[in-house]
């Protein structure tokens, strides 16, 4: 028992390192990451263009710019680490290994998790340097927070892109056309991001037309039980304003537990396929 959790961990590391040598060299990365850093540098000068509180207006759009591409690189790191290799059949010379499959999807899994680790630390400084230099010698009534508010925000925006990702590792095992793990998780991301504000709308009336409400109403209230909310990730409030997020151990919670169930089913749908 103990050899084959060795042989299944030493397996579980190679798959880490093959992924994050296979995804570090990847052209589309390498310009999804120069549109990351030209989002920010879109952040510095819409900050330099406000009249009031130009940092506030740079870190809010910054961060936005971060969260669209730590998106892409995990859907473009999915695709190219699992997809396309189980569209090439590729993926049939790492299963020919006497350890589980599982290890292989696990050892991908946090390759792309290493990378966008990595990504949101490289993109957190530029916004930090961005913010610090937009708005010139303009001193703001109330500063921002680029301390751990900061950080405590792009650490949610990772947890995030993970929950992105592993929908989209699980798209990936069962789908036969590598594009369809970007596409759909593109629409996850979206639909997940969305969720809150569209609870919160029809929660208040939705500008008191009850018709509506009545109609998607009962709709949104299936789908937050499938999708996770993950506007509830989203603690840009607190370095811009200084208000402390709501409900974070909750949050977590949340996101942990829906990315486990995507690993979960992703590793029974691979066990399961035949890729001859």
């Amino acid at each position: 028992m103990r050899c084959a959790l060795f042989f299944e961990t030493v397996a579980v590391l190679q798959f880490w390192l093959s992924g994050l040598r296979a995804g570090l060299r990847g052209k589309s990365i390498h310009s999804v990451l120069l549109m990351g850093l030209f989002l920010i540098f879109v952040a510095y000068l819409s900050g330099s263009f406000s009249p009031r509180h130009p940092r506030t207006v740079a870190l809010d759009i910054g961060l936005s710019g971060v969260r669209i591409t730590l998106v892409l690189l995990n859907l473009f790191w999915i695709q190219e680490l699992l997809a396309k290799e189980i569209d090439r059949k590729s993926v049939l010379f790492s299963l020919t290994y006497p350890v589980s499959r599982q290890s292989y999807l696990i050892g991908r899994y946090l390759s792309v998790l290493t990378m966008s680790a990595l990504a949101t630390a490289v993109f957190g400084l530029a916004l930090v340097i961005a913010v610090a230099l937009s708005g010139g010698a303009y001193q703001q009534e109330f500063p921002v927070g680029l301390g751990v508010p900061l950080v405590a925000t792009l650490a949610g925006q990772f947890v995030d892109v993970s929950v992105v990702a592993a929908f989209a590792l699980l798209v990936s095992t069962a789908s036969s056309m590598a594009v369809m793990s970007v596409g759909a998780g593109l629409a996850f991301a979206v639909a997940g991001k969305a969720l809150g504000a569209t609870i919160d709308y029809l929660a208040a009336g939705a500008d008191n037309d009850q018709e509506l409400v009545a109609t998607y109403a009962p709709v949104i209230d299936v789908i937050r039980w499938l999708l996770p909310d993950l506007s509830r990730l989203d603690w840009r409030t607190w370095p811009l304003y200084g208000a402390l997020p709501e409900a974070v151990t909750a949050s977590l919670a949340m996101a942990g537990a829906y990315a486990t169930i995507m690993l979960a089913l992703a590793s029974w749908t691979i066990r399961r396929r035949e890729f001859s």
